[in-house]
């Protein structure tokens, strides 16, 4: 991948669409400049003026956010639609896109058939409240009209021939338009048609306001073909098998023999959904054991097939869909590294501007910026605080005023660098006994003491548990288990205390571990303090309810503070303060895999809700299946062991948009996965099966193996940085694992000149100097 040319984005897609850069050149030690890509008239022209002095800053600051945010810089840089692109990227701006967002996803739930019930169990479910008609449709439509605000913000401050060239907003366009036709043609029927569109292609929303989701699904897009590959040698498998087991188990003359053939082999779709379901070991040993039973030869058969297809296509469809999806993913994180130093080379460009405009010879001076200036766009600039004052710190080293290019750039190195948290020093105290305390309970053995006491409480907690396991809640007396826990709350308390003293308040909450410890003790205390108020603890508890909880709903409470109080020892441990680590930046920085399998959840739901709702009725209750009548639906109806009907299944649905979610998590789970799809290609057609086996196509094979490859990619990068820190070290640094920091290595650079011809290539900004 490093030999192919590093620019193939925007130069590639012809410049034609792009205004020039006359008059710009590059370093004295670069090649020749390129030649300049054909001109047209731009939508504005940045040119050297001494008035347009706070402008240049102006635009300067706004390539600067693009470049730490990786952005495109390819927008309108007059001073109105500048203030209109940091409006609309500021904070407030998106959280509250992204509320919206949610709130047109959340109308799942609440639309007919409507999810808001307590249970999904049709035996048991009560009708379910319905909206108003009106309701939810007056919620969308401010929602659509927000999006349409979005939409029009966007294509003004990109332009208008930015805007034809970018799918993504035609494409979002587009989906607004059909949203608000399927929503005026819901309003016109009263509520009463029969399916909403529109809820198939909400989740575009949701796909088009991130970058990386955008990226993303590029990348799985790409990596398809190279993953058929493999689908079509597993499907060669599994009919290759599925044929010779039809052979080896055919129908026998001897009706105790049949019992493989009847159960698994009967026709060619059973078998194949047989074999299918063993690929995913759901159903082994069950399908195995009608034949072993007569003979041991036959299970010869079944672990072949399992060897085969599970332990080796499976995984090597894994490492396929691991290997390209990271090469893609390396070439959109190449996209970003551009977009970053070109954001940062652009700033350079009109700073220099700035700086040489009051010059008449400013093309015999050296590209420079003064420091003031640099320091003036960094004061303006919204970022995380940390770096910008890194930045300003690295730029004041700079005695002799001026920044040239390569200067200019390094600066922002800052950005890919780790955060070194510094603790506030330790307070002063003039009295001996305050002394002593500090340097005995600011040593780490305290931490390690307060760890052990800490796993005596739970062994406690975990004892009474074990003998009163058999008892009722009447009978269980939890005035022993009161006892011991007040003691260690009080020692809890003094731990706190005693650190509060040795590390000053300024210092105790420097550290993540005693928020942590801090907030649970306090929250002991009070409830201990409730409990002792409100029940008055004696030998002879009387567990009568006074107030809105019990005494045994308030013990259970304190019991379960102090259990989750025990994940102290995280941080303490290296390995497994790296595993919560990871698992916290999952959360944080690799959203966007997520919001996929969301969008793909989502989609899925929805389309199990059109072709299953009411499939499969209660006990006793008729069909609502339109190809099936009551008799039929009476012989659909089995108790047979291992049978949907027999493990009472019924909450497990496509009734509502809830239960529909449960459901295709319990596929994506493959754990009797084979039970869902036998019910209801009994209740339905046998094409049911298409639905669900490219349901466990997408979410089980690609998107959860993918995820985990992320997650080990995620753990390695964080075990190479730091293996070789001590516990303290790793508590102060904050990494900052971004997809573009764990393939940041992997990375080419772009050279100046092709940074130079991507700004030539930029449809708004002409630097005359």
């Amino acid at each position: 991948m490093e030999s192919e040319p590093l620019l193939t984005g925007r130069a590639s897609l012809g410049s034609a669409d792009y205004g020039s850069r006359h008059g710009s050149h590059s370093d004295a030690e670069s090649a020749e400049p390129p030649e300049p890509p054909r001109t047209r008239a731009p939508s504005y022209s940045a040119t050297v003026h001494e008035h347009d002095g706070d402008l240049y800053i102006q635009q300067a600051v706004v390539f600067i956010e693009d470049a730490v945010q990786y952005r495109s810089i390819n927008h309108k840089v007059d001073s109105g639609s500048l203030r209109l692109y940091r409006w609309y990227y500021s904070r407030i701006c998106q959280w509250g896109l992204g509320f919206t967002i949610a709130v047109i996803l959340a109308l799942a739930f609440m639309e007919k058939p409507s999810s808001i019930t307590y249970t999904s169990d049709p035996r048991y479910r009560p009708a379910p409240w319905e909206p108003p008609c009106g309701l939810t449709e007056a919620i969308e439509i401010v929602c659509l009209l927000i999006f349409i605000a979005d939409v029009a913000v966007k294509s003004y401050v990109i332009g208008w021939e930015e805007f034809c060239i970018n799918k993504w907003l035609i494409g979002y366009v587009v989906v607004i338009a059909a949203s608000v036709v399927d929503w005026a043609i819901t309003v016109s029927m009263v509520c009463n048609e029969t399916i909403r569109v529109r809820r198939l292609i909400r989740p575009f929303f949701l796909l088009q306001n991130s970058s990386l989701m955008k990226k993303t699904l590029k990348c799985i897009k790409r990596t398809l073909p190279e993953i058929a590959s493999v689908i079509l040698l597993l499907a060669l498998h599994l009919c290759l098998f599925t044929m010779i087991g039809m052979l080896i188990f055919p129908r026998s003359e001897d009706p105790t023999k049949n019992g493989e053939w009847q159960t698994y082999f009967r026709n060619l779709p059973r078998a194949l959904s047989s074999l299918l379901v063993l690929l995913t070991t759901a159903n082994n040993p069950d399908v195995m054991v009608p034949a072993y039973s007569l003979h041991r030869g036959y299970a010869l058969f079944f672990i072949l097939f399992s060897v085969c297809g599970t332990y080796i296509l499976m995984n090597l469809l894994t490492a396929i869909i691991y290997n390209q999806f990271r090469g893609y993913l390396l070439m959109s994180v190449q996209t970003s590294i551009i977009r970053r130093r070109l954001g940062i080379r652009a700033a350079f460009e009109v700073l220099c501007c700035k700086s040489q405009g009051h010059s008449s010879d400013s093309e015999d001076h050296e590209e420079r910026v003064q420091v003031n200036t640099v320091l003036e766009v960094m004061s303006r600039v919204q970022m995380k605080t940390f770096y910008r004052q890194a930045v300003i710190k690295a730029a004041q080293q700079f005695r002799d005023g001026f920044l040239d290019r390569e200067a200019f750039q390094r600066l922002f190195d800052e950005l890919d660098k780790d955060r070194i948290k510094e603790h506030p020093p330790n307070p002063e105290y003039s009295l001996p006994i305050l002394q002593w305390i500090q340097s005995t309970c600011s040593h780490y053995y305290l931490t390690v003491v307060g760890n052990v006491v800490a796993l005596a409480n739970v062994i406690c907690i975990c004892t009474v548990l074990v003998l009163d396991s058999e008892k009722v809640v009447s009978q269980r007396d939890g005035y022993y288990i009161e006892v011991i826990n007040c003691a260690f709350i009080l020692y809890y308390l003094l731990e706190m205390v005693l650190k509060l003293i040795a590390f000053g308040w300024r210092g105790y909450l420097s550290y993540k571990n005693n928020i942590f410890d801090g907030v649970f003790t306090v929250l002991l205390l009070v409830l201990q303090m409730a409990i002792f108020i409100t029940y008055r603890i004696s030998y002879q508890m009387i567990p009568v309810q006074r107030g809105l909880l019990s005494l045994w709903e308030m013990m259970r409470l304190v019991n379960m503070l102090i259990v989750f109080r025990f994940l102290r020892i995280i941080p303490e441990i290296k390995l497994m303060a790296l595993v919560a680590s990871t698992l916290v930046d999952l959360v944080k920085n690799l959203r966007a895999f997520a919001g996929i399998l969301v969008v793909v959840y989502y989609v899925y739901a929805v389309i199990g809700i059109w072709l299953f709702h009411g499939a499969i009725p209660p006990p006793g209750g008729p069909s609502v299946v339109s190809n099936s009548s009551t008799e039929n639906s009476t012989s659909n109806f089995t108790m047979e062991c291992g049978s949907y009907e027999q493990l009472e299944y019924w909450p497990n649905n496509f009734d509502d948009f809830a239960s529909s979610l449960v459901l295709l998590y319990d596929v994506m789970v493959v754990n009797n996965w084979q039970v869902f799809m036998d019910a209801y290609t009994r209740y339905t057609t046998e094409w049911s099966k298409v639905y669900f086996v490219s349901w466990w196509l997408t979410s089980s094979v690609m998107w959860v193996n993918l995820f985990v490859a992320l997650i080990l990619e995620n753990f390695t990068y964080k075990w190479d940085k730091c293996h070789a820190l001590s516990v303290s070290d790793v508590e102060r640094t904050r990494y900052e694992t971004t997809v573009q920091r764990m393939f940041r290595e992997h990375v080419q650079e772009p050279t100046q000149e092709e940074l130079l011809v991507q700004l030539q290539q930029h449809p708004h900004l002409h630097l005359t100097r």
